[in-house]
């Protein structure tokens, strides 16, 4: 708290820094996630015809804005700590505000489209009672990238093969989370459905956050139950390993 002013500085800065000079300005946060369903949905929706679901665009959409939230706050954190040295070589205050930063502004850009996504779903879709779970599942997604994006700033500071590493991970990863299907749409045996579905961390916000979304149902308590321990794990480790290694961070960045 008493550090608020520092975190809302960076927070304002970074939004108008990204897209400062363009005509649409911060409005591009909303516009490339939806230039992206466009694209994808041509792709998966049209040309491979990947899986078969009652509006389409938006059953994508609901995932794709997931993941970029989810990747975009990675990749953006993992140099962070390198990209704001001299402030940190010349200033005390919590390290773990600068990443955290990266967190709040990707999920400025994550709410705004979420929600633009959520009123034409309900619109029509119909708004089912499994909506008042979107705030905790909501919350427990921004805990998990909160965490995960802690780790991979320290160890990027401290390794910087980290953030090239991440990368190359995420890509493969976007193609097996179920964003374009679910796992069902794709395999009928039971043992790839549960790798699908539980152990990729990702494939478990995913699902609930569409769920109450675009569904209109009640996730399942294992999924629930998941995500909720998933964001609490993260957060708590994700912390702990930063202010392990925060000590030498004014001499590695």
């Amino acid at each position: 708290m008493r550090y608020r002013f520092l975190f809302e500085q960076m927070v304002r800065r970074e939004l108008r820094r990204k897209y400062q000079g363009s005509a649409l300005g911060v409005a591009w946060y909303v516009v490339n996630p939806l230039v992206l369903m466009g694209a994808y949905y041509l792709m998966f929706g049209v040309v491979f015809k990947v899986a078969e679901h009652e509006d389409y665009p938006l059953f994508l959409m609901v995932g794709l804005v997931v993941w970029i939230f989810f990747s975009q706050s990675l990749l953006s954190a993992a140099p962070a700590l390198l990209d704001q040295g001299s402030l940190i070589r010349k200033a005390r205050f919590p390290r773990e505000t600068i990443p955290a930063a990266v967190v709040a502004v990707q999920a400025v850009t994550f709410a705004s489209v979420l929600a633009v996504v959520a009123v034409i779903t309900f619109a029509l879709r119909g708004v089912g009672a499994s909506v008042v779970l979107a705030p905790l599942l909501l919350a427990a997604l921004f805990a998990f990238v909160l965490g995960l994006s802690l780790l991979v700033s320290v160890l990027h500071a401290y390794f910087r093969d980290v953030a090239p590493i991440l990368a190359a991970i995420l890509l493969p990863w976007f193609f097996i989370s179920p964003i374009f299907f679910t796992p069902g749409d794709i395999t009928g045996n039971a043992a790839a459905r549960a790798a699908l579905e539980w152990l990729n961390p990702a494939a478990p916000f995913i699902t609930s956050i569409r769920d109450v979304i675009w569904g209109g149902v009640w996730p399942s308590a294992p999924t629930v139950l998941y995500v909720i321990a998933a964001g609490a794990l993260a957060l708590a480790g994700g912390a702990a390993l930063f202010r392990r290694m925060e000590a030498e961070l004014a001499v590695v960045v």
